[in-house]
C-alpha cells in the first residue's frame, strides 16, 4: 500500500510569495510518526523565481507534516522549509529567520500569537467577486454583510464550511469563522492561547493551502489582496494578537502599554513587512488607520493597535495588530513583533530578499 504526501512550500516570488506543491508517493510502511521523519525532497528552483536554470536545484525541508483533510488518512500534507544543496536557508526562507528570533526570544517572553485571516471569493476566471453582478456590478452596499445569513447576503458558504472541516479534521489550530465587512469577504482565525509563533505561522500557511485548494474543487478562486474592489468597500487584512507571559498576568495592562509605545517607535520597520499594497488599504477608512500614522486605544478600531474591552476590564490579556494586510507573510510578521517587543529593535532587512522596486517606491513616498 501506498500514500500520497502533499509537499507544500513558499515561493520566491516579489513583493508577495506564493504558494507551491507537489505530490510525493511513499510506501505505507514509511508513514512518519513526525515531520522528522518524511524524507526530504528536491525542486526545480528556477521555475519558482528562488534559482537560475544553471543552478536550479534546491531541497525541500519538511518542518510540519499534518493529516491531510481532502485525500483522506493515511495521507498527508507536509509544510518545508526551502534549503540550498549545501544546507543554507534559502534567501526566501523566512521561516528560517523566524526561528532565530524564537531561539532568542521564547524562553523569555513565551509569546502566544493567533491571526485573524480576511480574504475575497471570487467567480473561478478570478476577476470579480463570487455572485457579484455580471459585467462588473455591485451589489448592495456594506451594511449587511458582516456575519449576515441568507444567501442574498452570504455568498460562498459550501466552501467556508467545506475549509472549516477540513482544518479541524487535519488537526490545525482553527478558533472560528465570520462573513465580513464586505459582499464575497470572510474570514477564519488560526492560533491563540499555547500557539507560538512558528506553530501559528505554519498553520496559517497550511489552512490557506486548504483553502486554495478545496476552491479548485467548488470552482472558486481565493484571492489575498488588500484592497480587492477600489471605493467604499472594505479592504482585507490579517489582524495579528499577541501576548507574551507579562501581557498575561496579573496587571499585565502595563505590560501592553509598554509594548504599544515599542511598536509606535518601529512603525514603518513594521510596514514594510506588513504586506504589500497596504498603502491601498490603511487609508483611515474602513476601520483603518492611515497607514502613516500610529495609534493604540481600548476597543477602537480605526487604531493601529487594538486593546479588546476584555482585555481593559481584566486589565491583562492581549493587543490585535490590526495593519497586517490579508497578504502578509506570518514568519515575517512573527518576526517583527518578536524582535521589537521582546527585543530592543526590529531591522526588515533580513527580508530584503522581497523588496521589489515598486515596494521600495512606495514606502520611499510614505515615510522619505
Amino acid at each position: 500500500m501506498k500514500i500520497r504526501a502533499e509537499y507544500i512550500w513558499i515561493d520566491g516570488q516579489k513583493p508577495t510569495a506564493k504558494m507551491r506543491s507537489k505530490t510525493k508517493i511513499l510506501d505505507v510502511k514509511d508513514i512518519p510518526a513526525s515531520s522528522d521523519d518524511v524524507p526530504r525532497w528536491g525542486f526545480d528552483g528556477s521555475s519558482t523565481s528562488q534559482a537560475t536554470t544553471d543552478a536550479s536545484d534546491l531541497d525541500l525541508v519538511p518542518v510540519c507534516a499534518i493529516p491531510d483533510p481532502i485525500r483522506g488518512a493515511p495521507n498527508i500534507l507536509v509544510l518545508c522549509e526551502v534549503y540550498h544543496p549545501d544546507g543554507r536557508p534559502h534567501e526566501s526562507n523566512t521561516r528560517a529567520v523566524l526561528r532565530k528570533s524564537l531561539k532568542k526570544y521564547q524562553k523569555q517572553c513565551e509569546p502566544w500569537f493567533g491571526f485573524e485571516q480576511e480574504y475575497t471569493l471570487y467567480d473561478k476566471d478570478g476577476i470579480w467577486p463570487l455572485r457579484w453582478p455580471q459585467g462588473g456590478g455591485y451589489p448592495a452596499p456594506q451594511g449587511g454583510y458582516y456575519c449576515g445569513v441568507g444567501s442574498d447576503e452570504v455568498f460562498g458558504t459550501e466552501l467556508i464550511e467545506a475549509h472549516t472541516l477540513a482544518l479541524l479534521d487535519a488537526g490545525l489550530a482553527i478558533a472560528g469563522t465570520n462573513a465580513e465587512v464586505m459582499a464575497s469577504q470572510w474570514e477564519f482565525q488560526i492560533g491563540g492561547p499555547n500557539a507560538t509563533a512558528s506553530t501559528a505561522a505554519d498553520h496559517l500557511w497550511l489552512a490557506r493551502w486548504i483553502l486554495y485548494r478545496l476552491g479548485e474543487h467548488f470552482g472558486i478562486t481565493v484571492k489575498l489582496d488588500p484592497k480587492p474592489i477600489v471605493g467604499d468597500w472594505n479592504g482585507a487584512g490579517c489582524h495579528t494578537n499577541f501576548s507574551t507571559n507579562s501581557m498575561r498576568e496579573e496587571n499585565g495592562l502595563d505590560a501592553i502599554f509598554k509594548a504599544c509605545e515599542k511598536l509606535k517607535g518601529f512603525h514603518k520597520e513594521h510596514i514594510w513587512v506588513y504586506g504589500a499594497h497596504n498603502d491601498e488599504r490603511l487609508t483611515g477608512a474602513h476601520e483603518t488607520c492611515p497607514i502613516t500614522d500610529f495609534r493604540y486605544a481600548m476597543g477602537h478600531r480605526g487604531c493601529s493597535i487594538r486593546i479588546p474591552a476584555g482585555v481593559a476590564k481584566n486589565r491583562r490579556g492581549y493587543l490585535e495588530d490590526r495593519r497586517p494586510a490579508a497578504n502578509i507573510d506570518p514568519y515575517q510578521v512573527c518576526t517583527a513583533i518578536l524582535e521589537t517587543v521582546c527585543g530592543k529593535r526590529f531591522n526588515p532587512g533580513a527580508f530584503r530578499y522581497f523588496y521589489d522596486e515598486k515596494h521600495r517606491r512606495m514606502m520611499r513616498g510614505l515615510f522619505d
